[in-house]
């Protein structure tokens, strides 16, 4: 079922023989601009307009009425009501240690800069709704945004035909458990130009986040600048560097799992042991057919995107997951946790036997919102800093500036600037 790609013996970079799911953004670009550009325009009557062509659903309020969210929290099962609250609980306290504090240097006597960190004052949090609804995204995105001290917080997730054209209702029941009570029924590319320019109902955000499809994607990288963003959101992607020692049950499970979620994702393994490989391949066997979305989860196993690695040894393999650079990271060998300390690239590292990705969807506590397509060589997962702003606050007094302001004057003068020292000078003339 997996492609497999031999490097035993290959010294050379690897980073352009492994699989991953290619998505041309640019062109989704192109072909989203006219519904951006038109929310820019023409407001809510575009907003309406582009859902009713996209999503089948004729909205009348944008928003979501309060009662409505109030109703979904109600109606909503216990044991998922029970699993939420634990997930919101275990998330804000590992998001809550994430939170920095300002520190102030002493550069000299009379002389300090303070860096302070300041939240971002609006964010929108986008929560998609297509192949799968996503409640656990709300928790993802909504904790750090709070701990961070935002003090206006918008989500926006598609309409649901099928819940009378709201949102998702676990997704509006997610937003009832964390205190978010401005909610639109609004997904796609028109939801983020909503949330980026303002409608008439809808004030407008300093900064979007959450995951979405190569449309939503689109929409923030046009944006981007117009508003901050958190990253663009490609699918979904699981690495489990594995030994002889792992079970190929756990491994063949695992990558389903990620498998599930679109025909586009990714699942490699990478190990030197070719009898894993085998063991693995038989248990996908068994296992893809006893799943609820078996065909989704072939096409991803057998598409170009996924694959089993063969290296020569742990080392190599360190290496080829480094190249990668996961958005989710598995570590199942012997001494799991040291191997998982070497590692540069990943978005998130899940250690040993008992470490599934699955668990930080949801109740590990980290976060899931993580950075896909090689992107965790140079960008970090989603968290309480996401939402910060650091800002030097600069203090000198008269003696301080006047003991530098030589310096001052001579780098002024080097880069042909002379009026930036004539402002440290005519202080003191």
């Amino acid at each position: 079922m997996l492609n497999r790609i031999d490097l035993r013996g290959s010294a050379t970079d690897p980073r352009g023989l492994l699989p991953r799911a290619q998505l041309d953004v640019s062109v989704a670009v192109d072909k989203i601009r006219p519904v951006v550009e038109a929310v820019r325009e023409h407001g809510a009557a575009a907003v309406r307009e582009a859902t009713e062509r996209f999503d089948g659903v004729t909205l009348g309020a944008l928003r979501v009425p309060a009662e409505a969210i109030a109703a979904s929290v109600e109606a909503l099962d216990a044991d998922v009501r029970a699993a939420l609250t634990e997930a919101i609980a275990r998330t804000r306290k590992v998001h809550t240690d994430q939170r920095r504090a300002d520190v102030t240097t002493q550069v000299v006597p009379g002389g300090t800069v303070t860096e302070r960190w300041v939240p971002v004052a609006r964010v929108g949090l986008y929560v998609p709704g297509g192949l799968a609804m996503y409640p656990s995204t709300v928790v993802m995105n909504v904790v750090p945004a709070q701990v961070a001290g935002v003090s206006s917080l918008v989500v926006a997730s598609p309409p649901q035909i099928d819940n009378g054209g709201l949102p998702d209702a676990r997704v509006l029941a997610a937003c009832a458990l964390l205190g978010v009570d401005e909610v639109y029924a609004v997904g796609g590319a028109q939801a983020i130009a909503m949330l980026a320019y303002g409608v008439e109902e809808c004030a407008p955000v300093d900064m979007i986040t959450g995951p979405g499809n190569i449309w939503v994607t689109a929409a923030k990288r046009l944006l981007r600048g117009v508003v901050g963003i958190d990253a663009e959101a490609g699918p979904t992607e699981i690495a489990i560097l594995a030994d002889d020692t792992a079970d190929p049950v756990h491994v063949a499970a695992d990558l389903i799992s990620q498998a599930e979620h679109d025909p586009l994702a990714a699942s490699v393994l990478v190990t030197p042991s070719e009898a894993l490989v085998e063991a693995v391949e038989r248990e996908l066997t068994k296992q893809v057919t006893a799943t609820k979305h078996t065909g989704r989860i072939t096409e991803a196993l057998t598409g170009p995107q996924s694959g089993a690695v063969l290296v020569d040894d742990l080392e190599a393999g360190l290496r080829v997951v480094d190249a990668y650079a996961a958005e989710h990271l598995e570590i199942q060998t012997e001494d799991a946790r040291e191997w998982a300390l070497r590692v540069r690239n990943a978005g998130a590292i899940f250690v040993g036997a008992y470490s599934p990705v699955s668990l930080g969807d949801y109740c590990a506590g980290s976060n899931h919102v993580l950075p896909t397509g090689g992107c965790a060589r140079h960008s970090s997962g989603l968290s309480v800093q996401s939402f910060l702003r650091g800002i030097h606050i600069v203090d000198y007094d008269e003696a301080a500036l006047r003991d530098v302001a030589g310096h001052v004057v001579t780098l002024a003068n080097v880069e042909d600037l002379p009026a930036h020292g004539q402002a440290v000078e005519a202080r003191f003339k």
